[in-house]
């Protein structure tokens, strides 16, 4: 079988298959084991629930098949994030993150990294490569980056960086290994907060790094292991359910975001709208070549905070919350987070609704606060 997404998508669902006994079931069992009957020598058996268990090595093996490179499960996408800067960083590096990503990131860094004397600075997604990365540890990139969706070329950072002694970092969240494949363009580590559309049911909170670097792997692993940082059976069972219908899923959120983008950006309602795959998004040559799909995630901009909140309210089909990437659309203002963006802005999550229903929802909704 040729090595493509349909095709992982596809032997996805069969990975399980490959292992069973006759008699077993088909679908993977829920393990909830703090120990193990661990007679003698312990030596390659399953010892403590800290370190083993087969549930989330099921879903660690989905997402190590989706990614083409061994993954490591973490109990959230910040978590994921944290293992890799704590398991990887030391006194006296400097990283470098963007200004406009996920904040969180940004957060974690100042008040914790800077006490154990890691330092960092603040770049621009789409200007990312401006100023080179001499003196960096550690080179943090998220494209299409959230809330705005800025992009950056993640080949040439990683070039870039590779050239400096620097490692590079992808958060994929956005994305999902459906939509864009960072390790493949250079990327030296990938982080994503698989909450969102490879969970895809607003039910559980997890995370996972790839890498294809057994050192860089070895590393946080054992962060994990002494930490503690380890997912929950159960929400491991979640995301593996998940996982089986994300190419689906995805290709239907990624398919109506497009139509919905078009349409968003004729409506009189509306006074802006981010989205790579428009032809007037700043990055759209750069979309069309690095990623897959366009993504699910859309950014528009309405006269006001007010405006926009009568608009998601106002919405029958629109769930007002943060995260994203959930079969049902959503949608927030991001300026109430504190994200630099207009008070107007909104970040919409188009879901799996059949696309012309969510159309006229949103029109109708829309056209009420233009009157």
């Amino acid at each position: 079988m040729t090595d493509t997404p349909t095709s992982r998508a596809a032997s996805l669902q069969h990975l399980r298959r490959q292992k069973l006994m006759k008699g077993e079931p088909v679908a993977l069992p829920l393990t909830l084991a703090s120990t193990y009957h661990l007679p003698g020598d312990p030596k390659d058996f399953n010892q403590y629930g800290r370190f083993d268990n087969a549930t989330w090595e099921a879903a660690e093996e989905m997402l190590s098949h989706l990614e083409g490179a061994p993954c490591l499960a973490f109990p959230s996408g910040m978590a994921a994030i944290s293992a890799v800067f704590f398991g990887l960083l030391k006194s006296g590096d400097r990283i470098l993150l963007p200004s406009d990503g996920y904040y969180t990131t940004r957060v974690l860094s100042e008040r914790f990294l800077s006490r154990f004397g890691v330092s960092f600075d603040l770049g621009p997604t789409a200007s990312f490569l401006d100023g080179g990365f001499d003196g960096y540890r550690l080179v943090f990139v998220e494209t299409p980056a959230n809330p705005g969706l800025e992009l950056c070329d993640i080949a040439a950072v990683a070039r870039a960086a590779h050239a400096a002694g620097a490692l590079v970092v992808a958060d994929n969240t956005t994305m999902t290994p459906f939509g864009q494949r960072p390790l493949d363009l250079g990327a030296d580590i990938l982080v994503a907060a698989d909450t969102k559309a490879p969970n895809g049911h607003s039910d559980t909170l997890f995370g996972h790094v790839a890498t294809r670097d057994t050192e860089i792997f070895e590393s946080v692993r054992r962060w994990r292991e002494l930490s503690g940082s380890i997912p929950g059976p159960f929400e491991a069972w979640l995301l593996h359910r998940g996982l089986e219908t994300l190419e689906l899923r995805f290709d239907r959120m990624c398919s109506s975001a497009g139509v919905l983008a078009a349409r968003l950006k004729r409506h009189k309602a509306v006074e802006a709208v981010r989205y790579p795959g428009l032809p007037d998004h700043p990055s759209h040559n750069l979309a069309s070549t690095q990623m897959l799909r366009f993504g699910s995630l859309i950014g528009l901009t309405l006269k006001s905070a007010e405006t926009a909140e009568a608009f998601i309210d106002g919405c029958e089909l629109l769930q007002p919350a943060t995260s994203f990437g959930s079969v049902h659309s959503s949608a927030e203002r991001r300026a109430r987070w504190g994200d630099a963006v207009a008070p107007g802005f909104i970040r919409l999550s188009v879901g799996c609704e059949p696309t012309e229903d969510l159309w006229q929802a949103i029109d109708r909704s829309l056209s009420a606060t233009d009157r």
